[in-house]
Order: C-alpha cells, then structure tokens, then sequence
C-alpha cells in the first residue's frame, strides 16, 4: 500500500513538473512568435514603402501614395514613410498635406534633415522664403556635407534681398570650395552684384569639379560674355553647338552670333543671323532682326540694314529698337534731321535709357547744335553717373564749345 502511494506520488510530482515545463515553453513560444510577427511586420512595411519609392521615381504617384499608405498602415513610426509620403503630396500639389506628413516625422525625429529640407520646400512653395530658408538651414546644420541644402538655404537668402549673408553663409561651410553646386551659386550671386569677372572665375571653378555638367557651362558663357571676354565665350559655345541635343538651339546660336560680333567677326555673325531669319518660324523673331541690322551696320550692308530696321518697327512699334536702328540708318546716310526724328521717337518709347540720349547728342553735333548736344550728354551722364564714357563726351563737347567761342579783345 505505502509503495502504491510513493508510486502515486511519484507520479504526481512527475507529472508537475512536466506541466510547468508546458507553461514555460508557452509562453516562450508566444514571445517568438511575436518578435517574428514584428519582424515580418516590418518587412512588409519596408517592402511598401520601397515599392512606393521605385513608383515615385518613375513618375507614378499614384501607385506611390498607395504604397506608402500600406507602409504605415502596417508601421506608422518609420520616420521614412512619413517623408515619402510627403514628397508625394508635394508633387501632387497636396501642401497641407504634405506638411502634416513632415510635420508628423520631424515629431518622431527632429533630427531628421530629409523631414526638414521638404518642410522648407513645401513653405518655398507657399511664397513663404524667411520660414523656408529655416527649414533648409536646419537641414543643413544636421548634414552640412549635402550640397542641395546648403544651396536651397541660401538661394531663399538671396530671394529675400540678405545677398552678403547668402554669400557668407556659403563661404563658410566646410563643403564650400569642393563643390559644384555651392561654387556655381556663388557665380549667381557675383552676377546679381555685377560683379562678372568673379562670376566667371566661380564658374571655372564649378566646371571643373562637375565637368559634364551643361548648365555650368552656360552659366560660364553669360558671366563671359557679360565681361567682355568674347573669345572665351565663343569657344564655349561651339563646343556646345557640336553636340547633337543642342544642335537646333536657337537661343546659343543667337548668343553665338553675340560672341563673334564681340571678336569683330560680323560677316560670321550675319550668316548665322541669316539663317536663324531664313527658317519657317524665324520671321518674328526679333532678337535676331536686331542682330542682323546690328551686323549689317558694321560691315556697311546698309540695304540689309533698312529691310532689318523695317522689320523690327513692324514687329514691336511700341520698343525704340526700330527707330534707333532707323537714326543710325539716316545718320549713316547724312540724313542728320530724319536721325534726329527718329531718335527722339526711341526716347519717346524709352525715356529712362541714357544711351539714347547720347546718340541723340551725336547726332545734334552733327547739325551744329552745340548746346542741344551738351544738354542732352548732360542728362545722359545725369542718368548713368558710373558711365565714364558720357562724362568724357560731355568734357570733350563742353571744350569745343569753348574753342568755338570767339574771343573778346580790347
């Protein structure tokens, strides 16, 4: 009987011990179970969310939205997710709800410079530059190696007139000299102080750390073209006219024909602006009927010239163009009161030009209108003091003047 018992106990003892072996190996298999669950939780969510990048990419928003929905609905903490979603709404035109998705991953992580750079472009978007150049900045200060966000900080900068700041703020990050991006803004902003022999050498600088790079070397043209340096900006742009995307762009071979006119290369510059002319949808082009009367003028084909002069009062009789071609036309020909007329008809469209009041003093000493002439080199020089050229024709016409004026003895 007692055997019996101590089996029974035994047994009993044996079967406790193997029920709590169950609960634990329960409740171990329940923690395992989870973890997996939250790992295949977080795959799918990652998968979501990189199918709704590739559909992004490729210009479909929207299977990307759909996506990037499905990725937070399955996780809605991946700071991630938030911001795609917000690049998405953007493109969409969706701001405010673009903001709400970035204003929801700064929250998760503030330190998070994609979430910032997007909420300075959604507020760039709203005309709202100060909060913009916040945001930029701020993304900037959290990767101060990524060029994009340097350079959208300082272009908000200079669209609220802060140029030196803009220029200082660029100047003084680590990345400043070694990239493209930062070195071509300093050339924008060389150009907007008038400054283009600076502006070429940031271009130089920027061409040369992003060689491929076309926008670069068109930027270069015009800082040299707007310097002077005529033969440099030729070269540039017949290496861009060789290439076949740029071979039926009007606007370099106009600027073409600007450069060889600078290198007194007229006649070339004249077959181009023929040309230009002689295609189907050249014939309202003004820019290149100015070229082609400004070329014609130089190298004395005055019948090109009148048809040139024609055309352009035709195609825009409200600008003085036309009728400064038409004075310089007559005076060419001696017609010195026809000039005079037609002159005074290009200040009439554009009084806030000093040249014209310039030529309009040559052409009143050509008709021995000292005093005329003197007047209106003074309001020339009145208009534009920095232009040292109207300063010296006001000297010169004011000593002649003065030869010509009969001496009194007693």
């Amino acid at each position: 009987m007692r055997s019996s018992f101590l089996t029974g106990l035994t047994l009993s003892a044996a079967s406790l011990v193997l029920l709590s072996g169950c609960v634990g190996q329960g409740n171990y298999t329940r923690e395992g179970v989870s973890l997996a669950n939250e790992r295949m939780s977080f795959l799918k969510s990652a998968t979501e969310w990189e199918m709704g990048r590739q559909a992004f990419l490729a210009g479909d928003l929207e299977k990307a939205l759909e996506k990037v929905n499905n990725s937070l609905e399955i996780n809605s903490s991946v700071v991630k997710s938030h911001v795609l979603r917000g690049r998405i709404m953007i493109e969409m035109g969706e701001l405010g709800s673009a903001m709400k998705s970035l204003h929801t991953a700064e929250g998760l992580d503030p330190e998070d410079s994609d979430a910032q750079y997007y909420l300075g472009i959604v507020f760039e978007r709203l005309n709202r530059p100060e909060d913009a150049y916040v945001h930029f900045s701020q993304a900037c200060e959290l990767d101060d190696y990524n060029p994009a966000f340097a350079v959208a900080a300082s272009e908000m900068l200079i669209d609220l007139d802060r140029i030196e700041e803009a220029k200082q703020y660029l100047n003084s990050l680590p990345m400043s000299k070694d990239n493209a991006g930062i070195r071509q803004t300093l050339g924008h902003i060389a150009m907007i102080e008038q400054d283009a022999s600076s502006a070429v050498g940031y271009f130089k600088d920027a061409r040369l750390l992003a060689p491929d790079d076309s926008g670069i070397v068109e930027d270069l043209i015009h800082a040299q073209m707007q310097a002077g340096q005529f033969g440099s900006a030729e070269q540039n742009i017949s290496a861009l006219l060789k290439k076949p995307e740029n071979a039926d762009r009007r606007d370099l071979k106009v600027l073409h024909a600007k450069a060889l006119m600078g290198t007194d290369r007229p006649v070339d510059a004249r077959s181009i602006y023929q040309e230009l002319l002689s295609a189907e949808d050249g014939q309202s082009d003004l820019e290149s009927w100015i070229g082609l009367a400004n070329a014609s003028y130089v190298i004395d084909d005055m019948r090109t010239m009148r048809r040139a002069a024609s055309r352009v009062v035709a195609l825009s009789p409200g600008s003085p163009e036309g009728y400064t071609l038409w004075a310089m036309v007559h005076r060419k020909n001696g017609d010195h009161l026809d000039a005079l007329a037609s002159i005074n008809n290009a200040i009439s469209r554009a009084p806030g030009d000093a040249s014209m009041y310039a030529f309009r003093a040559m052409i009143e000493r050509d008709l021995n209108r000292t005093g005329d002439a003197i007047a209106s080199v003074a309001k020339a020089a009145a208009m534009d003091p920095t232009n040292r050229k109207y300063q010296s024709m006001l000297n010169q016409f004011n000593a002649e003047r003065f030869a010509s004026t009969p001496s009194t003895t007693e």
